[in-house]
């Protein structure tokens, strides 16, 4: 916390709005609105709720494609299945760990020849590097396809000047716990668009109809961000340029210790932006390093501290086998040979030290 996230709670219950309706989430809403240079943004109970509204507000239906970057969480797909969609997966490229646009203009191509109707696009902004927007909205065009970012990781990253999501059609974030700035829970939608922002907001409220009575007319959901969450929000929204700051020196400092020990590399970051550095994640060379990553994990264990796998791409999760994917080799390779360590705001340069010792003592 940084400090006035509870003065924020105090006026929340001194409002009496403690529901999903009041004023701070209006405010959240704006704050978030000015961040990112969205014309609208929605505040709702999670990032994967924001992905929901998003596709199907982007008109995915049943028997439509969504492509999706196979090197991500899988909240960032399973809206699509609830939609009755189905899910086709791009690799990774190289330099970014981000969605290959290449590859995705192959699999719209593809997609084409089959008689194929693909609903939209949703590449990762991946441990908080923004994909290539430019490069994928061009080839999105292209085929008429809508583009959803999943920027749940990547708040407070840049891609040249514009805010990470900034320039699909929807974007969606996340304030989950484990996120740069968190609202104990908690997502928001993001649009230039202000019919598309209304309707999102209706149907996060169970699609209400404006009568006196309850009336509907199209099924909705119980998505609408608490005003307590949101007072929170917006406590955290003061100190989000100071946590990727210092996300970005814990990363600063894991290269420094790390970098020259034999077979340890780490994320790069694209030259079209600036990442968050949300994690920080290293990739061990099995050739030339003494660990493997699973080594290292269980070494760090031993100590008390948490590290994690990179992402399972999603081609190779068991609930969706037998789905596309085109290519899967980089983000497979990703899998095998990365561990994201620990990065949270609060760690100490003696905390990183003590990590990065750990992994020396593994690796040499």
């Amino acid at each position: 916390m940084g400090g006035s996230e509870l003065e924020q709670v105090h006026a929340v219950f001194d409002s009496n709005y403690i529901a999903p309706a009041g004023p701070h989430i209006e405010r959240f809403e704006q704050r978030m609105a000015e961040y990112t240079g969205f014309g609208h943004c929605v505040a709702l109970s999670s990032g994967t709720a924001a992905i929901h509204l998003g596709l199907r507000l982007l008109g995915v239906r049943p028997g439509d494609l969504v492509i999706a970057s196979t090197l991500t969480f899988i909240a960032s797909v399973s809206p699509a299945l609830w939609l009755g969609a189905e899910p086709l997966f791009v690799d990774s490229c190289e330099q970014t760990w981000t969605m290959d646009p290449a590859l995705l203009e192959r699999a719209l191509e593809q997609a084409h020849r089959d008689g194929r109707r693909v609903g939209a696009v949703v590449p990762t902004d991946i441990y908080g590097q923004c994909a290539d927007y430019d490069r994928i909205q061009d080839v999105c065009q292209r085929f008429g396809v809508p583009l959803l970012t999943d920027a749940a990781e990547a708040l407070g990253a840049r891609y040249g000047e514009r805010s990470a999501g900034k320039g699909a059609q929807v974007a969606a974030f996340s304030f989950n716990g484990n996120k740069i700035i968190t609202c104990s829970g908690g997502g928001m939608l993001a649009t230039d668009n202000r019919e598309l922002a209304e309707h999102a907001r209706k149907l996060s409220q169970q699609a209400r109809e404006p009568f006196v009575h309850y009336e509907h007319v199209e099924m909705g959901y119980n998505y609408r961000m608490s005003n307590v969450c949101a007072g929170i929000g917006l406590g955290q929204m003061d100190v989000l340029h100071e946590r990727v700051a210092q996300r970005r020196e814990i990363f600063s400092l894991y290269s420094q210790l790390l970098g020259r020990v034999s077979g340890i590399s780490f994320m790069p970051e694209a030259a079209y932006g600036r990442a968050s550095r949300w994690l920080t994640v290293m990739l061990l060379d099995p050739e030339r390093c003494a660990a493997s990553p699973e080594q290292v994990r269980l070494a760090l264990e031993a100590e008390n501290i948490e590290s994690r796998p990179v992402w399972k791409p999603m081609h190779c999760q068991p609930v969706f086998a037998g789905a596309r994917c085109e290519g899967g080799a980089v983000a497979e390779s990703l899998f095998a040979r990365g561990l994201c360590l620990p990065s949270g705001t609060a760690m100490t340069r003696a905390d990183v030290e003590r990590v990065a010792g750990i992994i020396r003592e593994c690796s040499a």
